[in-house]
């Protein structure tokens, strides 16, 4: 099995807070023809999957200054050759505890479910429990990101997976949601084979104390791509507030997580534009 490298996870931050109501949206992959497989649940005649131990690097001894622990869950298909695929958030917790899950999850492997003897794609829920380090980091051009490494190995628990489909696609491999977001013709128009991203967590932003004093409110439009995973990727400020407000919006999104867009059971990368509202809290009469 191929080693995991969870000692030391440099994220790159170039995420944004997906604040408020989706305004406009578009599908962001090539139009291929899909591969559609069946999907079996755990029951009768279909046995469940069985996860196989990580094989870690060991873990460092080094004292940890800020401490991450966390529970993130999320829904899977595992595939009739053991690998983890289709992976999207059921009970995420709004920070990136939730990008090294889900690099936790992707590189898990598994004893195939069966049906009737026979390997098949089976979906099921697993719940990742994470104890972390975040350090500090300087890459070679100078910006600091934050370097996450295990205190301890992963505690994983598979599950029940919640309404799960009788057939989908795997999600490609092939393309960046990069690629995947320059695909995109039009930010307000979805196919109708595509259903939208649906939101599932989000978070309040931050007043400036720049912003009180000048008795700014009002929305501060952005642009992200949700990846094929539901988290935000690539935001943008479209339309500001200044004195501060814009920062703090982009900081909001990026704790934001999404059930991604699907299109013909395949969940794809999305570019979406959203507002984030900033409204000054009234003063209670005297």
């Amino acid at each position: 099995m191929t080693r995991l490298w969870l000692i030391g996870i440099l994220f790159a931050l170039e995420l944004g807070h997906a604040g408020g109501q989706q305004t406009g949206s578009a599908p962001a992959t090539a139009q291929t023809k899909p591969e559609r497989v069946k999907v079996y649940a755990v029951g009768p005649g279909v046995t469940a999957p069985v996860l196989l131990p990580l094989d870690l690097e060991p873990l460092s001894t080094e004292k940890c200054k800020v401490k991450q622990d966390g529970k993130v869950v999320v829904s899977l298909l595992i595939d009739a050759t053991g690998l983890p695929r289709n992976i999207m958030f059921l009970r995420p917790v709004g920070s990136d505890l939730d990008r090294f899950a889900l690099t936790i999850a992707r590189a898990d492997r598994f004893n195939p479910g069966t049906f009737e003897g026979k390997p098949v794609t089976v979906a099921t829920s697993l719940e990742v429990s994470i104890r972390a380090c975040v350090d500090a980091s300087t890459g070679s051009a100078g910006k600091v990101a934050p370097m996450w490494r295990l205190r301890e190995a992963p505690r994983q628990k598979l599950g029940k997976a919640p309404n799960p489909p009788e057939e989908a696609v795997f999600a490609s491999s092939s393309a960046s949601w990069k690629e995947s977001a320059r695909a995109a013709s039009r930010s307000d128009y979805f196919g109708s084979s595509v259903i939208a991203p649906v939101l599932l967590y989000s978070v309040e932003p931050e007043y400036t104390n720049a912003a009180i004093k000048a008795n700014i409110e009002g929305i501060c439009v952005v642009s992200l791509v949700v990846d094929a995973e539901g988290v935000p990727q690539n935001v943008r400020v479209l339309k500001g507030l200044g004195s501060g407000l814009d920062k703090n919006a982009l900081e909001a999104v990026k704790d934001y997580r999404y059930l991604p867009a699907m299109r013909d059971g395949e969940p794809v990368p999305a570019v979406i534009t959203v507002e984030v509202k900033f409204a000054l809290e009234e003063s209670p009469p005297n």
